[in-house]
């Protein structure tokens, strides 16, 4: 069974490279990598050339978009399981794709994604979000789980995400115009379809980010947009209940670890989120003027 991985990259760093150092060092052997590089900035083509089985396509940035970009990646491979990352995420040990293949010996499984851990320079407040998405216990979630777990139900990051390609390109792969979101939107669709989606948590990552206050306001404003936008999949499904659990629970832990004055902060970043998805969700009423203040996506307008 054959596993390329496809990145999209745009302007990638010395970070990129120890990427596909980590990926060529894995115990589970890649076929190809193909790169869907956008051409801004300086692109390292010949040391990128130094690691096996690369292959890279350049496009200009009005062509780039989340989902079409990605399936063109997909459209130059043949391998069984389609592995997507971001330039920007590390695998944490050489037995990360290993474990995420092994999961597809579930026959209910479609996709697998991986544990994201944070880097060392990581906030608090970030680093507890990433302990409560991706948690140290592995579970599969299936149509059955919608009730309970609302929209975590089709929690799943192209960060880095493993696809069985045959379900794939039979569901018609992501959506070609994504704002953002198009991991999430395939695996509702999955799930809908009475398919399974596995969290490996043993198949870990190195990513995090420190956004500003204002990125997470955009951020969550993109997010909403994709949400609105694909009422096929997020009509009906429970989804701020989820916020507001991560607010309770980070503000518990802030104080647990004798860090009160970080609820402060929680505050702060919170509202951000909280008004930039608000607004996402009735984005159709708003100028579109205020829309291009508020995305973080312009290509997408």
């Amino acid at each position: 069974m054959k596993i390329d991985v496809i990145i999209p990259t745009h302007s990638p760093g010395r970070e990129f490279e120890e990427l596909l150092r980590r990926l060529e060092s894995q115990t589970r052997a890649i076929h190809k990598i193909v790169i869907m590089n956008t051409q801004t900035g300086i692109f390292p083509e010949e040391e990128v050339k130094a690691y096996k089985n690369t292959e890279v396509h350049h496009l200009k940035q009005e062509e780039f978009d989340h989902g079409g970009t990605r399936n063109a990646g997909a459209s130059y491979s043949e391998a069984e399981y389609l592995l997507f990352m971001t330039q920007d995420a590390l695998p944490a040990d050489v037995h990360m794709v290993e474990r995420l293949v092994k999961s597809f010996e579930n026959p209910k499984v479609k996709v697998a994604y991986a544990r994201q851990i944070p880097r060392k320079d990581c906030r608090e407040l970030e680093r507890y979000s990433r302990s409560f998405n991706y948690p140290d216990e592995s579970r599969i979630k299936t149509k059955e789980d919608l009730d309970t777990l609302g929209i975590k139900a089709f929690f799943c990051s192209d960060v880095c995400a493993m696809y069985e390609r045959e379900t794939f390109l039979k569901l018609g792969g992501f959506v070609d115009h994504a704002i953002f979101n198009e991991d999430m939107i395939y695996a509702g669709g999955l799930i809908k379809n009475g398919y399974g989606i596995a969290y490996v948590a043993e198949a870990r990552v190195i990513h995090s980010h420190n956004y500003s206050g204002l990125k997470q306001f955009k951020r969550n404003f993109d997010l909403a947009v994709s949400q609105t936008d694909h009422p096929e999949i997020f009509s009906g499904v429970v989804s701020e209940q989820e916020g507001i659990r991560l607010v309770k629970e980070t503000a518990a832990h802030c104080l647990k670890i004798k860090k009160p004055w970080l609820i402060f902060s929680l505050v702060f970043f919170s509202g951000c989120k909280y008004i930039g998805y608000k607004l996402g969700r009735n984005y159709k009423k708003l100028p579109m003027w205020l829309v291009r203040h508020c995305t973080m996506s312009q290509w997408y307008w």
